[in-house]
């Protein structure tokens, strides 16, 4: 697809349906943008694992939510998104789930495992950054599986904010969460 049409076209999620179906590619609109991504490396996808795995542990035994790998979110028309791993709370979850088992609004929390690549960075770092911020979304984790790491943004005063990037043995944990904390490499190893 021709990137200057699709900077020229503003893509709704009704426009999805004339694409053409392929298991090798993913398609999210941000603000109107269509961003089509390819079936990701095998690493990125371990990674995604590993970051579900401690959640889902934490969050069996205390019942107040769930984490679950690449949910379908539909803001808007013009905003739809399948970020790598999510946890919500139940609560949230009653509130936001649609008959179809989509969301329609934000969980608390969302993970995106960022691919290599300049366009890949601008939807995780700057797109998706921006729509979660405005959604109302409470924490943001970007896991970098090439650098191992992963920055935490926290929304402060309204605004999703970087809070720390954290590597090796740093402990990751979260006040949506009490008594969650995992190492950074379990997530990468």
């Amino acid at each position: 697809m021709d990137q200057k049409a699709n900077e020229e076209k503003r893509w709704t999620i009704n426009d999805l349906e004339r694409l053409p179906d392929n298991a090798w590619l993913s398609y999210e609109i941000i603000g109107g943008e269509l961003f089509i991504a390819k079936s990701p490396h095998l690493r990125h996808q371990r990674a995604c694992g590993k970051i579900l795995r401690p959640l889902d542990d934490w969050s069996e035994p205390n019942g107040v939510g769930e984490a679950f790998l690449n949910p379908e979110i539909i803001f808007s028309e013009a905003d739809m998104v399948i970020p790598d791993v999510i946890w919500i709370s139940n609560d949230r979850l009653a509130e936001v789930l649609d008959d179809s088992g989509h969301l329609t609004g934000a969980p608390e929390l969302v993970i995106e495992v960022l691919s290599p690549g300049r366009e890949n960075e601008r939807r995780d770092k700057e797109a998706k950054l921006s729509l979660y911020n405005k959604q109302g979304v409470h924490e943001y984790w970007i896991a970098q599986w090439e650098l191992q790491l992963v920055d935490v943004y926290r929304r402060i005063d309204q605004e999703l904010t970087l809070i720390e990037t954290l590597k090796d043995d740093d402990e990751l944990s979260s006040p949506l969460m009490n008594g969650f904390s995992c190492a950074v490499t379990h997530f990468f190893n």
